[in-house]
């Protein structure tokens, strides 16, 4: 089957998978319980700028990536060609894991656009030790099968400590694969940025020349996407004061709010 006509019945993979989700059993993160239910139900609020909108996030890596080699090394469409499952990911020098930043911080960007009335749906719902993936092809994927509006992948980079600040990531144009959500993608990634730099966040300084934008080709999360997206490199893992807005909870909590007010832009609401 085309990769476009893998879409032909979303709407009714959407039905399944939601229902699928709500009947799962409480998850655990850190010792926070969290039902599935919660993660799909939205918040019912007279008058929700969000209300009627699914969005899709995706928590990069997973904590147990390194656990499994065999399983994130293997080949997978990536868009036209092949890459690695998944990655291990990077961490501060201090050992905080980016699959836990990813996921801590994806969790309070849904807490706060279930709050405004939208349906928000995860690529991983648990960060663990025993578990890994998914796989890449499959994160690109998700936003469609889902039926999301847009996709947001999180991610924090691991580059030289010298270098700061964050940097967004928009698909290029490809045949057959991104004509169709390139340009939109471009807009929610400057949409991202946007809601960045209002929040104080910098700048990447290695990354985009001080556009902190990226248009790569390279990427399966991009390449498989049939709606909107866009990934973010929060900040640099390794910098001291990237590393520290990262590790609190302060910093975290400021990280969502740029990522909200980014989707809120890019969707006008």
């Amino acid at each position: 089957m085309s990769r476009r006509g893998r879409l032909v019945g979303a709407a009714v993979a959407v039905v399944g998978l939601v229902a699928s989700l709500a009947s799962a059993p409480p998850l655990v993160d850190g010792g926070d319980r969290v039902s599935e239910t919660a993660a799909v139900a939205p918040v019912e609020v007279a008058g929700s700028p969000l209300a009627g909108v699914r969005i899709a996030l995706d928590p990069g890596h997973q904590l147990g990536n390194h656990n499994f080699p065999a399983e994130i090394h293997r080949l997978v469409p990536a868009g036209g060609f092949e890459k690695p499952c998944n990655t291990t990911g990077t961490q501060t020098n201090g050992g905080y894991a980016e699959a836990t930043l990813n996921f801590r911080v994806a969790r309070l960007v849904r807490a706060r656009l279930r709050d405004l009335g939208a349906e928000v749906l995860l690529t991983r719902t648990r960060n663990s030790e025993s578990l890994w993936g998914p796989c890449v092809d499959v994160r690109g994927e998700f936003g469609a099968k889902v039926g999301a509006r847009l996709t947001v992948s999180l991610h924090a980079d691991g580059a030289p400590s010298g270098d700061h600040g964050f940097h967004v990531i928009a698909p290029t144009s490809r045949s057959p694969w991104t004509t169709d959500i390139a340009d939109a993608s471009r807009a929610l990634a400057l949409a991202l940025r946007s809601g960045f730099d209002a929040t104080g966040v910098p700048r990447s300084t290695y990354v985009g020349g001080g556009t902190a934008l990226s248009i790569r080709s390279d990427l399966a999360t991009l390449n498989l996407s049939d709606v909107p997206v866009a990934m973010l490199e929060i900040g640099n893992m390794r910098n001291a004061s990237d590393a520290h807005r990262m590790t609190t909870k302060k910093g975290r909590a400021r990280y969502a709010r740029a990522v909200v007010k980014g989707i809120r832009l890019y969707l006008d609401r």
